[in-house]
């Protein structure tokens, strides 16, 4: 009865071990995915519109959100996934700034 409680214990902790791993590793693929279609030089310049369309619409600024979203984009060739947030994937949408030290990009 011993040996077999310890060979359950041993199975349940290498599948928990395995799970881990497996989690790990899906995770830094995600990670690479996520990179690789929104990182530096990820778009082509007419895709831009369709991005920067996509990044503004849901703010209620449109207009300066998409000119500067354009801007942005004609220059780092990326636009961060999601309606928010999320620059840093683009590290070129993310550090550029306005002469008084705030984000350009939206």
């Amino acid at each position: 009865m011993a040996m077999t409680t310890k060979l359950a214990c041993v199975l349940l902790l290498a599948l928990l071990g395995f799970s881990m791993v497996a989690t790990q590793v899906m995770a830094k693929e995600a990670q690479y995915r996520l990179d690789s279609a929104y990182g530096p030089g990820s778009l082509k310049s007419y895709q831009c519109a369709g991005q920067c369309q996509r990044r503004c619409n849901q703010t209620q600024y449109k207009k300066p959100c998409l000119f500067f979203c354009n801007k942005c984009c004609a220059k780092c060739l990326c636009v961060p996934p999601g309606f928010y947030g999320n620059k840093q994937v683009c590290p070129c949408y993310n550090n550029w700034k306005t002469k008084r030290g705030s984000p350009k990009c939206p």
